[in-house]
């Protein structure tokens, strides 16, 4: 039973750990820009997936968000906003909403004669909750087969795998030890203190037994 109840707590621990990380890391698609625009948005129970505001609520508020509408290459549509970070996570220090959107605007186009924009973002887009991935950069390329290789994911995950391991060999170091020759310890304590109950029990038996057979 404790063997389900660990590795479902692990599984659990994974999973949030995965979902935080391709929440917060950059991710690139590849779109066509086709509107932007500014709109009142109503932030209320969503408030964690978007920057915040300057006074810190959580509260529900009426705040001018800036949009960016887009098409994917297989005619799917996307929906970035546009927002400052500041200094608070995720840690992308943007500051430049204003000139992105200025840029994303300039490389808007039609179907007819189509501008392929790579936008870096990050987040994810929930329409149920009105949830948007926030758009970091947005740069004009050659066309929609571009292949774009994410080499700081890349480099970052591998450092943080390079990480846990390190944490996991300084884990295993520390409780060969300390914690197991602890724990055999605490065994030979409680071997010590039965087998000096197995005997005290022997002697009050034979106690008893004597008692009674004087008794007879």
């Amino acid at each position: 039973m404790w063997g389900y109840v660990k590795w479902t707590l692990i599984a659990l621990i994974v999973a949030t750990f995965g979902a935080f990380l391709h929440y917060t890391l950059p991710q690139t698609d590849i779109v066509r820009i086709t509107n932007t625009f500014n709109r009142q948005t109503t932030i209320g129970s969503n408030w964690m997936f978007y920057a915040s505001s300057d006074s810190g609520s959580a509260e529900t508020e009426v705040r001018d968000i800036r949009f960016i509408e887009a098409v994917r290459p297989n005619d799917k549509v996307i929906v970035y906003r546009n927002e400052d970070t500041g200094w608070v996570w995720p840690p992308y220090f943007k500051y430049d909403s204003s000139n992105l959107q200025a840029e994303a605007s300039n490389l808007k186009s039609d179907k007819a004669t189509p501008q392929w924009v790579k936008v870096t973002h990050y987040g994810w887009r929930i329409p149920l909750i009105s949830i948007y991935p926030n758009a970091v950069s947005a740069t004009a390329i050659e066309g929609p087969d571009v292949r774009i290789i994410p080499w700081f994911n890349i480099v970052f995950l591998s450092f943080l795998a390079l990480a846990l391991l390190m944490v996991r060999r300084m884990w295993l170091q520390f409780r060969e030890r300390t914690i197991d020759p602890l724990i055999d310890e605490v065994e030979d304590k409680f071997d010590e203190v039965s087998l000096e109950g197995q005997q005290a029990a022997r002697k009050a038996r034979g106690l008893v037994a004597r008692l009674f057979g004087r008794k007879g």
